[in-house]
């Protein structure tokens, strides 16, 4: 799983509550998302195009268990780096079917609006803007599977483990 995309930086202890604001809670998905950020970027949820790829510091995602990731999908965004990630929001990003990958000096490598190649399979992230690369410790294939597979549901259904999930109309 390769993914190319424009970087957007963000730095240490990135909380869930940034990311999903508690004034979203009772939107629907479309609208909460036009509130990511809006707290400490307000209006970076209208310069976000899909495939933009979200970089940050140590401990993201840290806070409350959110499903934040699911407002970062319906924004496009295509993948996370960062230094660290708070666990639970790691598994969320799994579940969301948003590749991320942890990865020691990417903010020293990254600057905003930076062309970014990351190879989920390899670990390998270039800096298509300056030519720079590092390497991290590849998406485990496991992992890599439920993502690529549309997130933790999809994955579950495709193997037989839950019904087919509807959409539409109520039944």
């Amino acid at each position: 799983m390769v993914i190319e995309g424009r970087a957007w930086t963000f730095g240490n202890d990135v909380s869930t509550d940034l990311l999903y604001p508690q004034v979203a809670y009772s939107l629907p998905l479309e609208e909460a998302a036009q509130l990511v950020f809006s707290a400490s970027r307000p209006g970076w949820s209208q310069q976000v195009e899909r495939g933009d790829i979200i970089v940050g510091g140590t401990n993201f995602g840290m806070g409350s268990s959110r499903p934040a990731v699911a407002l970062l999908r319906e924004l496009g965004i295509a993948a996370n780096l960062a230094e660290s990630f708070a666990n639970l929001y790691f598994r969320n990003c799994v579940n969301y079917a948003l590749p991320a990958l942890a990865l020691n000096g990417i903010l020293q490598l990254v600057s905003e609006g930076d062309s970014l190649r990351i190879d989920f399979s390899s670990g390998l992230v270039e800096n298509v803007t300056t030519g720079e690369a590092l390497r991290a410790e590849p998406l485990p294939e496991a992992l890599l599977a439920i993502v690529e597979s549309g997130g933790v549901l999809a994955s579950l259904e495709a193997e037989g483990y839950l019904p087919p999930i509807q959409t539409g109309a109520n039944e």
